[in-house]
């Protein structure tokens, strides 16, 4: 009966050494995952993302827009077919235009093209068009002097129909934990995909 005794406690004794150590190394593991976590989150910058179906939807919704010219032609220029250029952090906006007045024997059709990036309005939480660069107007059925003619309006038509467009309008929701944090959008980025837009520290 002794004997028995002798082996339990020296089985015991044993044992529990093990399922200590055992236990540290789980409680360290654990330790250290909720750490890296913390840091993580601590370093990691919040950030919206929007795509370019959201951009096409919204920035369509203000076409078609119609123009005159120097009193002789009327342009109607359709949604523009939004392209994401993420070498360039710019957006490139190809519209269908089409050109009738006076000056034409008969309607014509063309493209209008326009460069653009993209800045944060705090006041209203919205992605607005800005530095807007004419690319091209081109009617193929036009004389070269009534195209060039037209080209020569082309800044003017591209300020009109897209300087300070509103792209994207952030819901208080989307700025929520950001401005829990004393941060709001800052750069924004063009992707392959759509917009990411960054957070920075508000000013003091």
């Amino acid at each position: 009966m002794g004997q028995i005794a002798s082996d339990a406690q020296t089985l015991e004794n044993n044992t529990m050494p093990k399922f200590l150590l055992n236990t540290c190394r789980r409680l360290t593991i654990v330790l250290l995952a909720f750490s890296l976590l913390a840091c993580s989150t601590l370093t990691a910058q919040p950030r919206f993302v929007v795509s370019k179906d959201q951009l096409q939807q919204v920035v369509g919704k203000r076409f078609p827009l119609r123009y005159p010219v120097a009193g002789l032609l009327n342009l109607e220029v359709q949604a523009p077919e939004i392209r994401l250029l993420s070498e360039q952090n710019r957006l490139n906006a190809v519209m269908a235009v089409e050109a009738s007045g006076a000056a034409l024997n008969r309607k014509q059709t063309g493209t209008f093209e326009v460069e653009f990036a993209l800045r944060y309005e705090v006041s209203d939480r919205t992605l607005r068009a800005t530095s807007l660069r004419f690319m091209r107007l081109n009617f193929p059925g036009l004389q070269p002097m009534a195209s060039d003619m037209l080209n020569s309006y082309g800044q003017t038509l591209s300020e009109k129909a897209l300087l300070e467009v509103v792209l994207h309008t952030l819901k208080p929701q989307d700025l929520g934990m950001a401005d829990g944090m004393g941060m709001q959008p800052g750069s924004i980025t063009v992707t392959e995909r759509g917009l990411v837009v960054d957070f920075v520290a508000k000013a003091p």
